[in-house]
């Protein structure tokens, strides 16, 4: 009796086997049944500015990039609270410096009242997001026993060598630039996130109530031994 009291409970399985994602690299994300995404952060516009004109030109545009698409896409919206500690910190800084007294005042009342401002207001910061699949074999090819041992052992479909991955990136760079080019047209400017981008954006993701406060490591920067799923 004494023994199973004084006994642990045993932990419970790892998020990581719920998640969808097999590995981030090559600034893409490589999924669990073998396919691929990459991710756009996209600028905003603000349409009820433009003229009559401009808006019809928008709307006919973002008609045609619809009716180009020939894959879905994911068009994501994320909302934090405005983070404006670095803001802060250099003006507390200048007041720091600041040797004229009245300057000193005047830069520590802006800085409480940029600070209440955020802070009471909920000013939040929006961040729009396009995600761009490749999937090379689409799943209406795939028979039965394929999509029923992705469902068994989702993580033996990300088991690529070499020569599939490089044709993933490849025709995965095709559509990004393609897109790209799409959303030029309707004055759009979009980057390409980067490996370490990715790792970012899903960390923040899946981990909303660390925004902000802990901050991750360049990968470039972190030793570790890999353990790819990519067979050579």
């Amino acid at each position: 009796m004494q023994s199973k009291k004084m006994a642990k409970p045993k932990p419970g399985p790892s998020t990581v086997r719920y998640l969808d994602i097999a590995e981030i690299r090559d600034d893409m994300v490589i999924m669990k049944d073998g396919t691929v995404r990459s991710v756009l952060m996209i600028s905003s516009i603000n349409f009820a500015l433009k003229s009559t004109e401009e808006q019809e030109a928008i709307i006919q545009a973002y008609m045609a990039f619809l009716n180009s698409l020939e894959y879905s896409i994911q068009i994501v919206i994320q909302s934090r609270q405005m983070n404006i500690d670095k803001y802060l910190n250099d003006l507390k800084e200048s007041e720091r410096k600041m040797e004229n007294e009245l300057l000193r005042s005047q830069v520590a009342d802006y800085r409480s009242f940029v600070n209440e401002l955020v802070v009471l207001g909920e000013i939040m910061q929006k961040t729009f997001y396009l995600v761009v699949p490749y999937d090379p074999i689409s799943d209406k090819k795939k028979n039965f026993m394929t999509r029923f041992s992705e469902i068994v052992s989702p993580t033996a479909a990300a088991n690529l060598n070499r020569k599939q991955l490089d044709d993933r990136i490849e025709q995965l760079g095709r559509r990004v630039e393609i897109i790209q080019s799409e959303l030029n047209s309707m004055s759009l400017e979009s980057v390409r996130l980067d490996t370490q981008g990715l790792i970012e954006l899903y960390y923040n993701a899946y981990n909303p109530d660390l925004f902000g406060s802990e901050k991750l490591s360049d990968i470039t920067k972190v030793n570790y031994e890999e353990e790819s799923t990519i067979q050579e």
